[in-house]
């Protein structure tokens, strides 16, 4: 926050602003001065990237390109924060053995590798790729 006060940069100012303000709220919620843990934290930064991608995709339907750019700087601010996405070979990798380790055997389990999948993998990888990716895996069984 301080560098992007240094240097005059308002779009990145302004996002980090929102995302401890967002942080502080959580903590606020969670009970009486506890702190969230690094993957809490994690899942409030995913929270507001999945929100800006899904205002890009409305503004883009209202013909808003003002509001596109403005949501796409935003977007490239939050992501910096996350940790680098997964490939999908590794994606197939963890979930094979999240398969093993739950001993799911078809579509049917598949909430028990999810429960097993996701927190491994918050902020590296979108829910709904990672559920695909999931029925997929079983469906191959």
């Amino acid at each position: 926050m301080k560098e992007a006060m240094r240097t005059g940069d308002a779009d990145r100012l302004s996002v980090i602003r929102l995302l401890r303000s967002t942080i502080k709220n959580k903590e606020i919620d969670k009970g009486k001065g506890q702190q969230l843990t690094d993957e809490e934290i994690l899942q409030v930064i995913s929270t507001a990237v999945k929100q800006r991608k899904e205002s890009i995709e409305q503004f883009e339907k209202g013909g808003r390109q003002d509001l596109v750019d403005k949501e796409k700087k935003e977007l490239a601010i939050l992501q910096s924060f996350l940790p680098q996405p997964i490939s999908d070979e590794e994606l197939r990798i963890k979930i094979k053995e999240a398969i093993a380790q739950s001993g799911a055997t078809d579509a049917k389990d598949m909430g028990k590798v999810m429960k097993l999948v996701v927190p491994q993998l918050v902020g590296r990888a979108e829910g709904s790729k990672i559920s695909q990716m999931v029925r997929e895996c079983l469906g191959q069984k």
